[in-house]
């Protein structure tokens, strides 16, 4: 028999409790439901490239926490969840210093698998990114 999802203020719990690599990027979780998670981030200068914008795989990294954060918030006690498959398009840089968001939304949640898209919004709500991935369900 499997079990429900954690309540309301047991998402909130799991989201607000990023892990380590997800505390490193200054992720802020700004709301947290099983169909949509928001994040906040500050582009730190450690989080920059030589030409004075966020780094790819810092960009990748914020959407990979995401979804790993949303699949959480929809697993039953005692599950667990692991990246199968990313794929990123890039569209926009986003320069050091500036505040983006990371929305992410369902595409599939399915019992064995989940799959989400991360939009990465720049300062200006332009769109930077989007990254779709595959969590598998452990």
């Amino acid at each position: 028999m499997m079990q429900n999802p954690p309540d309301h203020e047991g998402r909130h719990q799991i989201a607000e409790e990023q892990p380590p690599y997800g505390r490193l990027l200054g992720i802020r979780i700004v709301s947290a439901d099983p169909d949509r998670v928001e994040a906040e981030l500050t582009v730190a200068p450690e989080l920059g490239n030589r030409n004075g914008v966020m780094h790819g795989g810092a960009i990748i990294g914020f959407a990979d926490n995401m979804g790993g954060t949303a699949t959480f918030i929809n697993l039953a006690e005692g599950k667990s969840t692991t990246t199968i498959e990313s794929k990123t398009n890039f569209f926009r840089a986003i320069e050091v210093g500036s505040t983006i968001k990371a929305v992410c939304e369902p595409l599939h949640k399915g019992r064995k698998t989940m799959v989400w898209q991360t939009r990465i919004l720049r300062e200006d709500g332009k769109l930077a990114a989007i990254v779709t991935q595959t969590q598998m369900i452990l």
